[in-house]
Formats: C-alpha cells, sequence, structure tokens
C-alpha cells in the first residue's frame, strides 16, 4: 500500500526534494536557536559583550529571515505537490472506472463512487504534503536536541528519556482505536453521499408523493451514523493527545524541579539549564508533530485504501490478447446458441439462437422478462454470454476491440439520458469532432431542428439536469440526432418510442424508419404497429424464441403474437 502511495511521488520529485531540503534547513535552523541563547546567557551578557550579543541577534535575524523564505516554500510548494498527486489519482481512478463493466454499477451505488472520488482523496492533499515532511523534520530534530541533550546534562537527558517508552506505548495504543475509528468514518460519510445523491435524484418522485419526510428520516439516519462515527473518531484522537500532552507537561514539571536543583548546586549554568528547558520544548515539537501525522495517516490512509480498491476492481469486459479491429461492418449479426445469467442468478436466456442479415430489421417482441434487452446488452458486449458466442460479419464479438465493436453500434433507448449542457453538446456526443453543420444536418434528420430553432438560445439552449427542461419527445429525437451522428452500421432501438404520446410517436418512428435505412437494425416494441414492417418479428419469453416471421405470417398462425396484437386493437384485426 505504501509503495503504491509513493509511486504518485515521482512525476513531482523535483519538486518533492525541494520541500524536503526545505524541511530539511528549517529543523536546522529551529536547532541553532537555544546554542545561541545559552551562549548569550552564559558568556556575553554576564561580560557585557555587546558586540557578541549583537552578532548574535544580526545572525538569528538572518536565519528567522531565511526560515521564513523555506517554511513559505514548504506551506505552498508542498502543499501544490499534494494536489497534483490527488489530481492524478482522481484522474487514475475516473479513467479506471470508465473501463469498469455494466455489472459493477449494477452493484455499486453512484454516491459512493463519488465519495471515493472526491471525499476520499481531498485528506490525500495533507498526508502527501504533511507526511514525509513531518516525518523529516521529527526526525532531524529527535536526532540533534538527543545529541546536544547528552552533551548539555546527561542527567537530565535520561530524565527526559524515562518518559519516551510511555509516550510510545500510549501512543501506538490509541493509533489503533484511531485507526478503525476512521475507517469506519468512511463508509459513513460514503453512505450519506449515496443517499444524497439517491434524494436529489429523485426530488421530484418524492414531491409528487409528498414523501419529503420520508426522505428527511431516511437522510438523517445516515446523518446520524456519520456524526456519531466522526465523534468517536475524534474522541480516539482527543485522547491520544490528550494523554500525549498531559505526559509532556509530566516532563517539563520534572525537568524544571530537577535542572532548578542541579542549577542550584552549581552543577549546571543558568544558560545551560534555559538551553536545555528550550531544547526539551524542541524535542517535544516532533513528538507533537508524530501524533498530528499519526491522524493525517489514519485519515489519507483509509480513504487511499479505498481508492486501491476500486483501482483493482477488474472489469469482467476486457479485449483478449489478440483482439483485433472490427473495420468496414457489413452488419450481418448472428447469436449462436447464447445462455446468459446476471451474477450466477438463474438463466436470463438459453440457448438463444438469431440470425440478423444485414441491413435487415429484426423485431423482438414478448413479455417483460423474456431477455429481450438483455440480448441487446450482449451484442455490444455490456456483459459477456455465458455459453454460445455472438459474431458480426462471421468475427465473435469478444475478438474485437471494445472500442471498434461500440463504435459501430448505436443504441438508442426508451430511458433516454442526456448530459447537463446544451444541446449542442448532446448532439455532438455522438461524434467528438463533429462541425456546426454535421450537427445541424443530424438533428434536421431526426425531425428537431424546427424545435431548436424556436429556442432563445438554439443549439446553445440548457437541458438541464438529465435533460429536465425537454419533453420526452423532445429528449428523445435529441438522441436519435446523436445517433445520426454517429453513424453506426448496426442499430438498437430498445423501446424507443413507448413512453410518448401518439402523436410524438409518429413523429419519431418516422425519425427512426430513416435511421434504420440501409442498417442492420434489431428493435425492441411493445407497440406492436411500430413494427408491422419489420423484415423479421422475434417472439421470445422466458422459455426462449416460440415464434418467428414476419406480421402476415405471425398473425395466420393465431399464437402468442397474434394473442398481443389482438389486445392492443381491442380483437379487430385488420385486412393484410
Amino acid at each position: 500500500m505504501i509503495r503504491k502511495f509513493i509511486a504518485y511521488y515521482r512525476p513531482h520529485l523535483r519538486l518533492f526534494i525541494l520541500d524536503m531540503a526545505c524541511a530539511f534547513m528549517i529543523a536546522g535552523i529551529d536547532l541553532v536557536f537555544p546554542t545561541f541563547t545559552s551562549r548569550a546567557l552564559d558568556d556575553y551578557i554576564p561580560s557585557g559583550n555587546m558586540r557578541g550579543i549583537a552578532t548574535i541577534t544580526v545572525v538569528m535575524a538572518l536565519l528567522f529571515v531565511l526560515r521564513a523564505v523555506f517554511n513559505y516554500i514548504v506551506n505552498y510548494w508542498g502543499h501544490v505537490v499534494g494536489v497534483r498527486m490527488e489530481y492524478n489519482m482522481r484522474k487514475d481512478i475516473f479513467s479506471h472506472l470508465q473501463t469498469l463493466s455494466f455489472s459493477y454499477f449494477d452493484r455499486v451505488r453512484t454516491g459512493k463512487i463519488m465519495s471515493r472520488i472526491v471525499n476520499d482523496l481531498r485528506e490525500i492533499t495533507e498526508l502527501a504534503h504533511h507526511g514525509p515532511e513531518d516525518l523529516l523534520i521529527s526526525l532531524i530534530t529527535l536526532t540533534g536536541a538527543f545529541i546536544i541533550l547528552v552533551q548539555t546534562d546527561w542527567r537530565l537527558t535520561l530524565v527526559v528519556f524515562m518518559y519516551i517508552p510511555f509516550m510510545i506505548w500510549f501512543g501506538v495504543k490509541k493509533r489503533q482505536k484511531m485507526a478503525q475509528a476512521f475507517r469506519i468514518v468512511r463508509k459513513k460519510i460514503a453512505n450519506v453521499n449515496a443517499q444524497v445523491e439517491n434524494s436529489i435524484s429523485g426530488i421530484r418522485v418524492a414531491q409528487s408523493f409528498t414523501n419529503e419526510n420520508f426522505e428527511k428520516i431516511k437522510f438523517d439516519t445516515g446523518n446520524r451514523e456519520f456524526k456519531e462515527s466522526r465523534q468517536f473518531a475524534f474522541k480516539s484522537m482527543a485522547e491520544m493527545t490528550t494523554g500525549i500532552d498531559l505526559l509532556m507537561n509530566l516532563l517539563k514539571v520534572t525537568v524544571l524541579a530537577m535542572g532548578g536543583y542541579l542549577t542550584y548546586a552549581g552543577e549546571i549554568s543558568v544558560g545551560s539549564f534555559v538551553a536545555f528547558f528550550l531544547y526539551i520544548e524542541l524535542f517535544l515539537q516532533p513528538i507533537r508533530r508524530l501524533m498530528q501525522f499519526a491522524q493525517q495517516y489514519e485519515d489519507g490512509m483509509s480513504g487511499f485504501e479505498r481508492f486501491i480498491e476500486i483501482m483493482e476492481t477488474k472489469s469482467s469486459i476486457i479485449d483478449s490478447p489478440n483482439a483485433v479491429e472490427l473495420k468496414d461492418v457489413i452488419g450481418e449479426v448472428k447469436v449462436e446458441n447464447v445462455t446468459f445469467a446476471y451474477d450466477g442468478g438463474e438463466n436470463v436466456l438459453k440457448n438463444v439462437s438469431l440470425d440478423i442479415p444485414a441491413g435487415k430489421m429484426i423485431a423482438l417482441v414478448g413479455p417483460s422478462g423474456g431477455g429481450k434487452t438483455t440480448l441487446c446488452h450482449l451484442i455490444p458486449r455490456f456483459y459477456d454470454v455465458k455459453e454460445g458466442r455472438i459474431t458480426i460479419d462471421g468475427k465473435d464479438i469478444r475478438d474485437v476491440t471494445l472500442h471498434s465493436l461500440r463504435r459501430n453500434i448505436g443504441i438508442v433507448q426508451q430511458d433516454v439520458f442526456l448530459f447537463a449542457g446544451t444541446i449542442r453538446d448532446n448532439i455532438a456526443y455522438g461524434k467528438g469532432d463533429a462541425t456546426d453543420e454535421e450537427i445541424i444536418e443530424a438533428a434536421k434528420k431526426a425531425n428537431i431542428h424546427d424545435f431548436i430553432m424556436t429556442l432563445d438560445k438554439g443549439y446553445d439552449s440548457y437541458v438541464g439536469e438529465r435533460g429536465v427542461m425537454l419533453s420526452g419527445g423532445q429528449k428523445q429525437r435529441i438522441s436519435i440526432a446523436r445517433v445520426f451522428l454517429k453513424n453506426p452500421p448496426i442499430l438498437i432501438l430498445d423501446e424507443a418510442t413507448s413512453s410518448l404520446d401518439n402523436e410524438t410517436e409518429l413523429k419519431i418512428q418516422a425519425s427512426l424508419e430513416m435511421l434504420s435505412r440501409g442498417r442492420t437494425s434489431l428493435v425492441i416494441a411493445h407497440r406492436l404497429s411500430t413494427i408491422k414492417n419489420a423484415d423479421e418479428i422475434v417472439v421470445i419469453t422466458a422459455d426462449g424464441i416460440i415464434e418467428r416471421g414476419n406480421h402476415s405470417e405471425l398473425l395466420k398462425l393465431s399464437g402468442h403474437y397474434a394473442r398481443l396484437y389482438k389486445a392492443q386493437f381491442k380483437g379487430y384485426i385488420p385486412d393484410m
């Protein structure tokens, strides 16, 4: 874990070395001050050597100016190192999240992921900066102070080191308790973030059901748990810092009593005693630093552990070692004896086979839970088949790169997701380098251009969170424009019009027919009127594919499809 953390220092090694060099100089200057004080008290002041006093004053003033410069570098550039490391970690974790499969996001709540990206990494800035710096300064100060203390008076030094084992024992014991407490805090704040994300995303549902108080109660439960865990963590920290402070103050009292006696007995000078007392304070400073470092370490590393947990999560969907680019796609799709189940559950699909000739439209109909959407998710490898295989132009989709596979597939879903931004941004998502002319042409093909031009800001109009400022039909047409811009040879339409009113459906159906023209299309539909012209209609249930044929053929069978059609048209079957 430490090795992985240290690896993030490498890109900023020069800046880190500068920070450590300045920290080293600060520790050295701090060690000089008590020695100068002893010299002034024992030699220059009693003898009236004003020149010596003036020299010491000037030298110390210059050293303190230098110390201020070093301190500025440590406080500013040291923090910059931490911020840049945090930036790199956040960049790495976000990039890694982009590679994880749908199954990971099925299991983990969005709020918890956001907590790891934002909250958990925030404390790493302080740890990355103060950790090495505090350790270096503490080591130098402890070593230097110890050498000088022994040279000043070994008896007083012995008293000092009688306290050290108790401090170490107490600190280690309390640190373990504090480590556990801060790990719990991390988990609780992740729960709070997940609850906030969930409640805000569903605010319209909550208000429509007048369940605001229920949401408050749910949030307060998690918030209270976080508060209590945070209180326990700070209680553990307070116990450690208070105990160490008490031991330090008792040490000062002991040194004052014994040093006072030795000074009274004439065994050490007043200057040496004052210098020794100053070195005691200097000796205790790194111990305080180390106690503070312990808290920062537990806080930062508990976040880093959760960061590493995600970074070590491997996607279940990856390119095979010999994967090739899928090029010049004609669009022939074959599903061969495919069986699939979600996370070890019961099979959603079992021995399903389906041929979709290039340029043809195949429609999937049947009851919910029959596996229609699942099958559509298997073709772009959002999930991998359990048994069997899927091929495009004769190539197993597991033998081609994910990027090239998905680049050649366009998907229009019932639940349209628009990013918070402008209409232009959302259409352009289909092609990163699209020109304004291409965006407008795609909008025209999707039958949304005229509406966009009625808006005050046109294509630069803000769509709101998830496109909330637009109607369902408007969002759907923007998503269709996005696919027009992508221009893929294979198209998947997953109930793209099922939630729309009849008038809007007719408009969008016209856009979808234009979009499907010349492409291999797989269409899921509950409204059977939208798929009457499909080249083949496949009826799929929990028992697999039970019927297939065109609209006329299936009506003549008087089977499952015919019953569905009668139910939608109230028993009336028009003449074919």
